[in-house]
């Protein structure tokens, strides 16, 4: 079987030019909508300032929606380990802290209501079968597009 016969999935493209990707796709879906508290909230206590960044939620959805690809099952709390990272406290040692749940858990939501995730009995969330053609057909493009700038 030749490469161009098999299909690309999320895993052949690097995670950098997928988001980049499926974060502009989220962004021009009229479906998935930018909270109003998006530019005043913190992605972590660890954090000092809110993110810079216009697209930050839909950049952190894009990644959200990856792990959850790579990793069926996935819950909030491991999410929250994963975008979670080290409390600076002045002249005593740091200690990790986990990414604030709140946001994580509003892309999940939103990722359900565009029927791209599900909830699973056992806990966690897990693609849908559009939500994964949704993700192989942006990674495809991605693909492309790589191949065409080499």
């Amino acid at each position: 079987m030749t490469d161009e016969e098999r299909g690309i999935c999320v895993r052949d493209v690097t995670a950098q030019a997928f988001i980049e990707a499926y974060a502009e796709h989220l962004k021009n879906s009229d479906k998935f909508e930018l909270p109003v508290w998006s530019d005043t909230v913190k992605t972590g206590v660890f954090k000092e300032l809110a993110p810079y960044g216009d697209d930050w939620y839909y950049i952190r959805a894009a990644s959200v929606a990856r792990k959850v690809y790579l990793r069926p099952g996935i819950g909030i709390g491991q999410l929250q380990k994963w975008y979670g990272g080290s409390y600076h406290r002045g002249a005593r040692t740091e200690h990790f802290r986990k990414a604030n749940s709140g946001i994580i858990r509003s892309v999940l939501l939103q990722l359900e209501e565009m029927k791209v995730t599900e909830k699973l009995e056992t806990g966690g969330r897990r693609m849908t079968r559009v939500g994964q053609q949704d993700l192989d057909r942006i990674a495809g493009s991605v693909f492309r597009d790589q191949e065409e700038d080499e």
